[in-house]
């Protein structure tokens, strides 16, 4: 909602943090998860983190995290040094930084309430603020994100690597292409990303559930705004200027990060890995 932090955001950064207590960080693992939403795992509300049907959830956002993070190091590897995470909220890459000794510095973007929610957050878990992170604040419906990140010291001339988790289905269209091509033109550019498939590429079962879900966050004020069908969005990322592209749907994400096999539903949410090449 305008004027606020982002209560999805919130809702991410505590189905992490549940990861953590859960799963006992599995798929990922976040030392900042807890604190930075105040919990330890001794007080966190596990029950309340555990009901049926919030597995799944749980574990996709900590595969994307681990999807994100992994295609990242490989981006270091290959010398890239800036990393530019989208739409932060509550996430801690930036905070942990693993590829600190690579000079690698991390540019988070964000509304400016999100941002000042986090570092209120930060402060009061009592984490250092690291010289490598640096906030971007940013209205995506409203302003260029090109001119955002040149001014705040990211060099576009430069290779760099964007993660933009738990975003796209919030904005429009019209903000997601020009986002994606702003990427597409940063040399050696590339990113990760997650996206859903409208609703009627699910089963009928299946739908009911999807709409539930869509209604909650629509009253939460941040609706899901965007879908798209795989082949549509593979063709729009070739058209745009990426060539390298790995897109993994729900049974993929299950068998590589859960070890289980998808015996019914097909459509769902998926990851993506777009880079230049």
């Amino acid at each position: 909602m305008q004027g606020q932090p982002s209560r999805t955001a919130k809702r991410a950064a505590l189905y992490r943090a549940a990861h953590q207590v859960i799963d006992g960080g599995a798929v990922f693992a976040d030392p900042f998860a807890l604190p930075i939403v105040g919990e330890t795992a001794q007080n966190f509300p596990r029950d309340t983190w555990d009901k049926p049907g919030d597995r799944l959830m749980r574990l996709f956002v900590a595969a994307r995290s681990r999807f994100a993070e992994d295609c990242a190091a490989a981006a270091v590897k290959r010398g890239v040094r800036q990393i530019v995470v989208l739409g932060a909220g509550l996430d801690t890459f930036g905070l942990r930084n693993p590829h600190v000794k690579e000079g690698v510095e991390v540019f988070e973007v964000d509304y400016p309430m999100t941002q000042a929610w986090k570092r209120a957050s930060i402060a009061k878990a009592g984490i250092a603020m690291p010289e490598w992170l640096h906030f971007v604040a940013i209205d995506f419906e409203r302003e260029g994100l090109a001119a955002r990140l040149a001014a705040s010291g990211v060099d576009l001339a430069q290779p760099a690597f964007f993660m933009w988790l738990g975003v796209v289905v919030y904005l429009t269209k019209h903000v997601i292409r020009a986002t994606v091509s702003t990427i597409a033109q940063v040399p050696g550019g590339e990113v990760v990303f997650d996206y859903g498939e409208p609703p009627e590429a699910f089963s009928a079962d299946r739908r009911a559930a999807v709409a539930a879900r869509m209604a909650r966050v629509a009253m939460l004020g941040e609706p899901w705004l965007s879908f798209f069908a795989p082949a549509e969005l593979d063709a729009e990322l070739r058209q745009t200027g990426f060539s390298e592209i790995a897109d993994l749907g729900a049974s993929e994400i299950a068998k590589r990060y859960f070890g289980e096999t998808l015996q019914s539903e097909r459509a769902g949410a998926h990851l993506i890995h777009a880079r230049r090449g």
